[in-house]
């Protein structure tokens, strides 16, 4: 007869592979952060029992219960979390306006979240409204689907962008994706060199981004021009840095190496290596 601690390893592996399923929901964005928090704190509980090697049947059925309660809610969330076409909203900073600073001002945080993130959510709602709801005739398709290219590719970096940097930065990577960049590019100051060279050979407008390739199984680095130029196919941003003027001119003006240099203090590495530890489970 299998015994309570026996019962708990087996519920504790199926708590690991639905945290699993919810991290690579994370990459859609339809799963909130808290549940994975939830699965933590419930996974931890159930490690403790196993730990002490004691546990009473009471305590295995409100574990049990606990475990379905998450599952429903966790399935709940991702259905109703689903954006509607046209219902875009700017989400909000992880952290205040003025945290990055002496990095990146309060003034440009500010202005740039508020006033350049809410004009892409605009744009990628009315061409979604366009294409889905009112169904963009011939004359007119061409057009409404650069629109969404645009400002759907503005709005998704940005909010990779907020996510990736942190007042609270380990100024340098971490964990599998620090083994991954010293694998690929062969240590993380000739990554962060060649990121940096490429970050400041863009003109203008666009972005430097580090990506994962499912196909490949590597790591790589590209620059956006615009938002949605010249991105290669089937790969997943990790980490990106935005290049338009409107993202450190007032401050840097035209000096864009220093903001490069000061942006890595702000790198989030935590939230980079989540999202390298949920792409790597996709696989094309």
């Amino acid at each position: 007869m299998e015994s309570y601690i026996d019962y708990l390893r087996r519920l504790k592996a199926w708590g690991e592979a639905l945290k699993e399923n919810v991290q690579a929901e994370r990459l859609s964005q339809l799963i909130d952060e808290k549940w994975l928090k939830k699965l933590d704190d419930f996974l931890n509980k159930i490690e403790e029992h196993i730990a002490k090697q004691e546990v009473s049947y009471e305590e295995v059925r409100l574990l049990q219960n606990k475990g379905k309660t998450l599952s429903n809610l966790i399935k709940t969330s991702n259905t109703e979390k689903a954006i509607p076409y046209g219902k875009h909203k700017l989400p909000a900073l992880p952290y205040a306006y003025d945290a990055l600073e002496p990095y990146i001002s309060k003034e440009i945080m500010k202005l740039h979240h508020e006033k350049h993130h809410q004009s892409y959510v605009d744009g990628l709602n009315k061409a979604e409204e366009e294409l889905y709801v009112k169904k963009a005739d011939s004359d007119t398709m061409k057009h409404w689907l650069r629109e969404q290219a645009f400002h759907g590719s503005g709005h998704y970096l940005h909010s990779i962008f907020w996510n990736n940097m942190t007042p609270n930065s380990s100024k340098q990577p971490i964990k599998e994706v620090q083994n991954k960049i010293d694998n690929d590019f062969g240590s993380w100051q000739k990554f962060k060199k060649l990121f940096s060279d490429a970050a400041n050979s863009v003109e203008g407008v666009g972005w430097a981004v580090l990506s994962w390739s499912p196909i490949s199984g590597k790591l790589a680095i590209q620059t956006f021009e615009k938002h949605q130029l010249f991105q290669v196919a089937n790969t997943i941003p990790l980490l990106v840095l935005d290049m338009w003027e409107h993202a450190y001119y007032l401050q840097y003006q035209t000096n864009k190496g220093k903001y490069i240099d000061n942006w890595w203090n702000v790198v989030n590495w935590e939230n980079v290596n989540n999202r390298y530890l949920t792409a790597i489970k996709i696989h094309m």
